[in-house]
């Protein structure tokens, strides 16, 4: 009998930290040993200078790479980066680059295996880079308790994830977390696997379409309310990719529910900051986006042009590391020959 029949009779046992553990630390060995493709579905393009980036990755670190999505946020030199389930360590890898010797990337994950290669490569990709030193370390522990793994309060400029918190049987705690080690004004910026609605318990507790990213997948309204719950700002959505699954076994245990691979960011917006709308110009700084900064479905920044901006998207360029990239301006101020472009209204597209 296969391993996804075996699930069906996993019932109220639950998925544990030891079964994902397992999954991706003894069971998968390579890419190609998932049994969906909800892991490897990338939810836009990747840019030429992210692709070279990622060419420059040892090939054994790139074989155990389960992500399902593109986690590149924008302005990233010199910023402290945590990646949480890190595995074998290519986003670290890519990112370090992106960040250059000033900045830093940290990794955490909780599975030996994937660790031990992350780390067997620190000093290639050192060498590779040509920096004088690492700029990249890795931490066992679990993304559920940052603080007791080492990591401080108040210290990451952005924290990533790559298909990793569906896999947390403990999605609260992971936000909760992340919200307390990012500074003021840091980002959370994440791909993961959400469905069309709340999942029931046999596949929730199903160890298979766990390890897949599919039994742990949230639905949109469930990020909203812990997101609101923890602090964050709304979740902005950045793009979305409908999956499919590709596996008869696994589709005949899912059923009717429907998958995407989603990129969100989510902001830890100071408390104090004002929330009033204004026009914004954005001055065309930021490494690939010199033409168009494409922040979110809602919001597309042209180099140059007047765009009006609601409260809270005010509150997180002045509060980011994107700060020094606009002009803000207060309504009806427009320079001679601009005209300013309104937000377009899109929802979570790929979600309903």
């Amino acid at each position: 009998m296969s391993d996804c029949m075996n699930m069906r009779k996993c019932g109220s046992q639950g998925v544990k930290h030891e079964d994902i553990k397992d999954y991706y630390g003894k069971q998968l060995k390579k890419t190609s040993d998932l049994k969906s493709n909800a892991c490897v579905a990338p939810a836009k393009p990747c840019p030429a200078f992210i692709r070279k980036a990622l060419q420059n990755v040892h090939p054994e670190v790139t074989a155990k790479y389960y992500g399902c999505g593109l986690v590149v946020p924008e302005c990233l030199e010199g910023c402290s980066v945590l990646d949480l389930g890190s595995g074998s360590g290519q986003d670290c890898y890519m990112l370090s680059q992106l960040v250059g010797e000033n900045g830093h990337i940290t990794g955490i994950d909780m599975t030996k295996e994937q660790l031990t290669v992350a780390r067997k490569y620190i000093d290639y990709h050192t060498e590779k880079f040509g920096f004088k030193k690492s700029n990249v370390d890795f931490v066992e522990g679990y993304i559920e308790a940052l603080g007791e793994a080492g990591l401080t309060e108040n210290t990451y400029d952005i924290i990533i994830s790559n298909c990793v918190i569906n896999l947390s049987p403990d999605k609260a705690a992971v936000l909760r977390e992340a919200y307390t080690v990012l500074k003021d004004g840091g980002e959370l910026y994440f791909s993961d696997v959400y469905c069309n609605k709340t999942l029931p318990e046999e596949i929730k507790t199903c160890k298979v379409l766990w390890g897949e990213c599919l039994g742990g997948a949230l639905c949109w309204e469930d990020l909203a309310r812990l997101a609101e719950e923890v602090g964050f700002s709304i979740p902005r959505l950045v793009t979305a990719n409908r999956i499919s699954v590709d596996n008869k076994e696994l589709e005949s245990l899912i059923g009717d529910y429907k998958f995407v691979s989603a990129t969100y960011r989510l902001f830890k917006i100071p408390k104090n900051c004002p929330r009033v709308g204004c026009q914004v110009i954005y001055n065309g700084n930021i490494t690939g986006s010199e033409e168009v900064l494409e922040f979110d479905v809602n919001y597309m920044f042209k180099e140059g042009q007047v765009t009006v901006v609601d409260g809270e998207m005010v509150a997180i360029l002045k509060s980011s590391r994107f700060a020094d990239e606009f002009l803000f301006q207060p309504m009806g101020t427009t320079p001679a020959g601009c005209c300013p472009t309104q937000p377009q209204t899109l929802g979570p597209s790929g979600l309903s």
